[in-house]
């Protein structure tokens, strides 16, 4: 009884604080109810920061998005950028972005009040925008950090809360840690200054700098006649998008129109991320009956800094996996002389770093993430296989679907006048350095204690062999390597495959990352290859499954 006595008077405490009439209500109803189950989950610790920022699920209590959790996050970035501030100048400017979920607005103007109050000069853009406009104003307005208010590809209910720092790169250890104590050390929300104003609201100004940036990307004389039909997927890509191919030149994609707006409950999709079965469905059905054809599909998540692709294989529209699409923009690059190191994250396809080699080029393995990708020295060219692609490091230090549906574009109007496709493209590669082949092992868990469970057993009785493969190396990569540091994964070296196993920074899979090289000699070995290919992966994800005890 003692227990629940201390449990109603704690998320009493939070009652008293919380500044929004919703939470307020939703919360006061759950007291009232003495629903301890409930309440238990919302106050059984604080949502924690870390180097992916915050997201969560909406609601009120602590361990839930909502504007008091972002008013401590705020003062807490705002207190670490005035400890950090060299000169003593506490009037740094922090610009704010946000998507269309539920909440970004109040979220953004939330952070907006607390920058101000602390005596920092904030920028709010002018309504909900891609994340890459954001990671470009950092650099672009020379602000000390950005804030981007998003859950990017997480279900409706979720937000999140993206920190960058003046680089325009996303943060990483130990600024996370550093800013999380910040954010215990505030005592009481009634401490943070809130003014009702102060804050600058940003025009068009800086997206029309965005815009002109991308004229970067594509090469001037390149041709701009392939077609596209692409999907918003409710978020927030689609008038940059348009803006981005009006100004290049590119004849104007075709819209899913039930995807188009933005929409923050995403209601054709149960995942609104292009990578989830179904997700792609409307854009298959506009695709088919577009006249004349597309050459391409584009998809952006609901932030835009994904890019997605599909294209015509036989009579049906295929996805390209974003390892495909990742060499597909290596091998553009490439043929365009791009200078600088190609970088990808280690669960990312090793095809980049042959198309690295092969071409002269300096090549990076990094952990998961942008916020390392991003920080390779003399980038180029940056990728991760969930979709991510920095084409453009100088125009915008981060993943950035906008530009990356220009170049994809730009590619498939050469192909096109050549009378080629994407899939013609691929060919060519594996002819030249082998078929890459990659598939993903991914389980969706209520309960967390799955993945760390999986984990131990992993660790406690690795597999010797997959697939009939023996297993040659296997790493514990919480230790760190010579060129990676530390993080909770396990990689596994076979003869002719290679797998890594983490949990996601940012939602509550496992993920297990499995590729397969194979030799090509000639075109007709092609179709003998991908049946080898992809039966050695359907093999070594049933071993693994059962290796996991998933």
């Amino acid at each position: 009884m003692q227990d629940t006595s201390e449990l109603i008077a704690r998320a009493q405490a939070w009652l008293a604080e919380d500044p929004d009439p919703e939470t307020r209500e939703e919360l006061g109803k759950l007291i009232d109810a003495q629903d301890v189950d409930e309440l238990t989950a919302r106050f059984a610790g604080t949502l924690q920061f870390g180097t992916a920022g915050l997201r969560g699920e909406l609601g009120a209590g602590p361990m839930r998005m909502n504007r008091s959790v972002v008013i401590r996050a705020a003062a807490g970035l705002a207190a670490y950028l005035k400890a950090q501030s060299e000169t003593g100048d506490t009037a740094g400017l922090v610009v704010i972005g946000y998507d269309a979920r539920h909440k970004s607005a109040d979220f953004a103007r939330d952070t907006a009040a607390v920058m101000t109050g602390a005596g920092l000069r904030a920028a709010v853009l002018p309504r909900p925008l891609p994340t890459p406009v954001l990671a470009f104003a950092i650099r672009h307005l020379g602000a000390v950090a950005g804030v981007e208010v998003t859950a990017s590809h997480n279900p409706p209910r979720d937000n999140g809360y993206k920190v960058y720092l003046g680089d325009g790169s996303q943060i990483v250890p130990p600024a996370d840690a550093e800013i999380a104590a910040q954010i215990d050390a505030i005592a009481s929300l009634h401490d943070v200054p809130r003014p009702e104003a102060g804050w600058e609201t940003l025009g068009d100004d800086v997206l029309d700098a965005y815009l002109a940036r991308t004229d970067a990307v594509l090469a001037p004389d390149s041709p701009r006649t392939a077609r596209a039909v692409y999907t918003a997927m409710h978020g927030v890509g689609k008038d940059t998008l348009l803006a981005a191919f009006a100004r290049a030149g590119f004849p104007a994609p075709t819209l899913v129109a039930e995807q188009a707006e933005p929409d923050p409950d995403f209601p054709t999709v149960a995942f609104p991320n292009p990578e989830e079965p179904g997700a792609m469905d409307l854009a298959f059905a506009t695709a088919a009956r577009t006249n004349p054809a597309p050459d391409l599909i584009i998809a952006n998540d609901p932030d835009a800094d994904r890019c997605a692709a599909a294209v015509k294989d036989g009579a049906e529209w295929r996805m390209l996996r974003g390892d495909e699409v990742g060499a597909l923009l290596a091998a553009h690059l490439v043929e365009r002389g791009a200078q600088g190191t190609f970088a990808e994250s280690i669960v990312s396809s090793s095809l980049l770093g042959r198309i690295a080699e092969k071409a002269g080029l300096a090549y990076e393995e990094t952990l998961t993430g942008f916020k390392w990708i991003a920080r390779v020295d003399g980038l180029r060219y940056g990728y991760e296989e969930a979709l991510g692609y920095c084409v453009d490091p100088e125009g915008v230090r981060d993943k950035d679907g906008i530009t990356a549906a220009l170049l994809l574009t730009e590619l498939a109007s050469e192909l096109k006048e050549q009378g080629r496709t994407f899939l013609d493209l691929l060919d060519d590669l594996a002819l030249e350095h082998g078929l890459h082949a990659t598939d993903q092992l991914s389980v969706r868990v209520e309960d967390l204690s799955v993945i760390a469970d999986a984990m131990r057993r992993l660790r406690e009785q690795p597999p010797t062999e997959l697939a009939g493969l023996p297993v040659t190396k296997a790493e514990d990569l919480t230790q760190g390597t010579e060129s990676l540091p530390p993080t909770d994964g396990l990689r596994y070296t076979l003869d002719g495959a290679r797998v890594i196993v983490r949990p996601s920074g940012t939602e509550p899979k496992l993920k297990c990352y499995l590729e397969v090289v194979v030799p090509v000699e000639s075109r007709t070995d092609l179709p003998a290859a991908r049946t080898r290919a992809t039966d050695t992966l359907a093999a070594i994800k049933r071993d693994l499954a059962a290796a996991a005890g998933i």
